[in-house]
């Protein structure tokens, strides 16, 4: 099992940033915060391609996963990240089936399939 669903696209970084914001608000979640990671490294002296993680969250799967146990707050909030390697863009994302492997003994049901399914889908219509 894959611990992250990466994919290219063919867009600029910007748009794909955007994409990704404006596919996670039609999935039904909400963009928490935007990292800048390029921003932060420069900042600091390191050179770094653009590389932003974007945060996002659904109320309703937070709580149930919280509810199963408190330390999958640990992996929270969802995030996708989208930056440039070798002057290809990436978008890339956690794929939350791996969850019951960090948290064998809480009872998650289908809720990691169906997260997974929609970061997939988030990931998929934004490139």
């Amino acid at each position: 099992m894959e611990f992250d669903y990466t994919t290219t696209t063919t867009k600029s970084f910007d748009e794909a940033v955007d994409s990704v914001q404006e596919e996670i608000a039609k999935a039904g979640m909400r963009v928490l915060y935007v990292h800048d990671v390029q921003k932060s490294l420069v900042e600091k002296g390191f050179a770094r391609d653009s590389f932003k993680i974007i945060e996002f969250c659904n109320a309703k799967y937070a709580n149930e996963f919280l509810n199963a146990d408190i330390k999958i707050g640990l992996c929270m909030p969802c995030k996708i990240n989208v930056y440039i390697n070798d002057g290809e863009t990436f978008i890339s994302g956690m794929r939350p089936i791996v969850l019951s492997q960090f948290f064998p003994n809480a009872n998650l049901g289908v809720m990691p399939e169906e997260i997974d399914k929609a970061i997939k889908n988030i990931i998929d219509s934004a490139k």
